[in-house]
């Protein structure tokens, strides 16, 4: 397998990528968040949907991880992401 970054993908979510709960996304060299979900998108365009608005912002019940840290508090879509990281996708649940 080529170097890359590793995606997991919440339960919910696994359906649309084939039921599996971690996608390998090929990359050679440093990237954003936002090119690893462009990717992932252009497999999964359903995916790339439910991640992202029109305007390429994480949707509101979103939260992305790059090796357990929130990107939010990063540099959101922005933040660097390098071979060899995990990137971590989970959706907000509602309830009470």
């Amino acid at each position: 397998m080529s170097e890359g970054v590793t995606v997991r993908v919440p339960r919910a979510l696994a359906s649309i990528v084939g039921g599996e709960r971690s996608v390998h996304v090929p990359l050679d060299s440093a990237s954003t968040v936002s090119q690893v979900l462009d990717v992932l998108a252009g497999e999964f365009p359903i995916l790339g949907r439910r991640i992202r608005d029109e305007t390429g912002a994480l949707r509101r019940y979103v939260n992305v991880y790059v090796d357990g840290e929130d990107v939010r508090l990063l540099g959101g879509v922005g933040t660097a992401v390098t071979p060899g990281q995990e990137l971590q996708i989970l959706q907000s649940v509602a309830g009470g």
